[in-house]
C-alpha cells in the first residue's frame, strides 16, 4: 500500500466522480482508476460501488475513508511539527471560507496576516462547514471560517459574530409598502429558500425556522447562494431571507424588511486544529480573535 493510493482514494471518496477526482489530483483518469483498483486488491475488499451513472462508497469504503483522513492528516501534521522543531516555520497558511459568508471579515484578516507575516504565502479555498472541518482534520487547511461547531478532539472553535437575516422583497411588491410585516403576511407569499447539495448549516437553520412558523408549505423556489436569492427576489418570483449586508449591493431591486417577532441570526467563527503549529501560532489566533464583534453587532457578511 502506498500513501499516494490513499490520497487518490480520498479524492474519489469526496468527489464521488473519477473524472473530477483525477483533475483534482492532476493525474489521468485511467491511472487513477488503476491505483484505486490496486488498493482494493491489496485490502481484499471493495471500497466503491461503480456504475455508469454514479460512484458510491461501500460500508468498507466509508470506514476506510475515515481512517485515510486521519492517516494523511497525521502525516501532514508530523511534517509541520518537524519543521517547527527545527526552527523552520510554515511558509504558507491555508484558509477555508464559507463564501460569501466571509465577505465582511476575510479581507481584514488577510491584510493583517500579510502585515504581521510578510514572508508567508496565503492560500484560500471555499467550501462547506463540514468540508472545511474535514480538511482541517486532514491537515489540508490550517484555519477555517465556518458556522458554529463544538470543540471535539483537537478541533477548536470560537465565535466571531452572528449575522442577522432580513426578509428581501421586490421593491414593487405589496410587502415593500408595508410599515409593519408579520409572519401572517408571508402565508400567501411564495418563499425562496436555500437548498444546497451538502445540506448546509444555513439550509438546516432555515428549514427549522420555516417549520417552526408553519411556512414550509409556502416554499416555492430554492437556490444555493445569497446572490441567487437576491436575483430571484429582484425578478419578483418570491420573497426570501437574506443577510443584512445585501442592503449595500449595487443595482438591486429589493427592499429589506424586519418581520415582527422573528429574529434570524446565524453564527460565524474560526476553527483550527490545536496541534497544528501553523494555526496554533499566537499571532495568527490573536488576529482571528481580534475580528470578533460584541454581542448585538453583526458582521456585514452572510
Amino acid at each position: 500500500m502506498e500513501l499516494r493510493q490513499l490520497s487518490y482514494f480520498v479524492a474519489v471518496a469526496e468527489e464521488l466522480h473519477f473524472g473530477r477526482a483525477a483533475a483534482r489530483m492532476c493525474i489521468a483518469q485511467p491511472a487513477l482508476s488503476t491505483q484505486v483498483q490496486a488498493l482494493e486488491k491489496h485490502l481484499g475488499v471493495q471500497l466503491l460501488h461503480r456504475t455508469t451513472r454514479k460512484v458510491e462508497l461501500t460500508r468498507a469504503g466509508e470506514v476506510f475513508y475515515d481512517r485515510c483522513i486521519r492517516i494523511l492528516g497525521d502525516i501532514s501534521l508530523s511534517t509541520e511539527l518537524a519543521r517547527s522543531a527545527d526552527g523552520k516555520g510554515s511558509r504558507e497558511i491555508r484558509i477555508g471560507t464559507i463564501y460569501p459568508a466571509t465577505i465582511g471579515v476575510l479581507p481584514s484578516f488577510l491584510a493583517r496576516i500579510a502585515r504581521k507575516c510578510p514572508g508567508i504565502r496565503i492560500h484560500t479555498a471555499s467550501g462547506s462547514t463540514g468540508g472545511i472541518i474535514r480538511s482541517i482534520e486532514a491537515g489540508q487547511l490550517n484555519l477555517g471560517f465556518i458556522r458554529p461547531v463544538e470543540n471535539i478532539g483537537s478541533l477548536r472553535f470560537f465565535s466571531i459574530s452572528h449575522e442577522r437575516y432580513l426578509l428581501a422583497v421586490q421593491k414593487d411588491s405589496s410587502l415593500a409598502a408595508m410599515e409593519d410585516v408579520g409572519i401572517e403576511d408571508l402565508r400567501d407569499q411564495k418563499i425562496i429558500s436555500f437548498s444546497r447539495s451538502n445540506l448546509s448549516y444555513t439550509e438546516r437553520y432555515f428549514a427549522e425556522k420555516f417549520e417552526e412558523h408553519d411556512l414550509t408549505g409556502r416554499v416555492a423556489y430554492s437556490c444555493d447562494d445569497t446572490f441567487s436569492m437576491v436575483s430571484l427576489v429582484s425578478a419578483g418570483l418570491g420573497v426570501g431571507f437574506v443577510p443584512e449586508w445585501t442592503r449595500d449591493l449595487p443595482n438591486r431591486n429589493i427592499e429589506l424588511k424586519k418581520v415582527r417577532g422573528v429574529d434570524l441570526k446565524i453564527g460565524l467563527g474560526v476553527a483550527w486544529n490545536k496541534e497544528d503549529p501553523t494555526a496554533g501560532r499566537d499571532d495568527i489566533i490573536d488576529i482571528a480573535r481580534s475580528l470578533a464583534r460584541p454581542a448585538g453587532r453583526g458582521l456585514r457578511a452572510a
